[in-house]
């Protein structure tokens, strides 16, 4: 009977997964944004997107607010590529600013640091205030750079109690600059519900008093669930 249940164990087989590829989704991933719309959106009033979508981008429409999904997620595998625009009459955090939330309340931010100095847990792929890069492996600006996020969210007691934090891997165009980073609370910005529930992936639209105008582009934006 053990050799039974040991041959059917070796049998058994993961699920068997398209990869995608270069702006092509895991086949059980859910697309966030392909290209073609922004239907997968809202501002966090309700409201319609109005960020636009030019040539197959998402551009953010500086004054109108942040973007969250529609849907919302717990743990998760997510991918998004990003554009910082260029800038150079501004200078640190008012250059190419922005950022992503994950469950809308830890930041991870956005931002041109390419020859860019700023303060180390604001620069790119900091977990804001938090976590500092492990290393700075920005690209220029305009250039196509991603995100791949292994995120973990708390697990929480049955009276809410946080048993164990978000933790957070993060690959900046492939590199590994979060290495299991434990999030002890949101960020500056959070959408202010319970850490205890799933959240949706938000987009920020950035305001910095120097700047009018922060272009910053999105791309072919997907979410595994863990």
């Amino acid at each position: 009977m053990r050799l039974f249940f040991f041959c059917v164990a070796a049998f058994t087989q993961p699920k068997v997964v398209d990869p995608g590829g270069p702006m092509k989704a895991p086949s059980d991933a859910v697309v966030l944004f392909d290209g073609k719309s922004a239907e997968a959106w809202t501002h966090p009033d309700g409201r319609a997107a109005e960020w636009t979508v030019e040539d197959g981008v998402l551009v953010c429409k500086s004054g109108s607010g942040d973007l969250q999904s529609r849907e919302k997620f717990g743990s998760a595998q997510i991918h998004l590529e990003f554009a910082t625009p260029d800038m150079p009459t501004v200078k640190g955090q008012a250059k190419g600013n922005s950022g992503v939330f994950l469950q809308g309340r830890y930041e991870v931010q956005v931002l041109d640091s390419f020859e860019n100095p700023t303060y180390r847990a604001g620069s790119a792929g900091s977990v804001y205030g938090q976590h500092d890069p492990l290393v700075n492996v920005s690209r220029k600006p305009g250039e196509w750079q991603s995100y791949d996020f292994v995120f973990h969210a708390p697990v929480c007691a049955a009276d809410g109690k946080v048993e164990r934090p978000a933790t957070l891997t993060l690959l900046h165009n492939g590199v590994v600059i979060q290495d299991h980073a434990r999030i002890v609370k949101p960020t500056p910005g959070d959408d202010g519900t319970s850490v205890c529930t799933p959240g949706p992936l938000r987009l920020q639209d950035h305001f910095h008093p120097d700047v009018k105008d922060t272009r910053l582009l999105f791309r072919n934006i997907w979410v595994r669930g863990l």
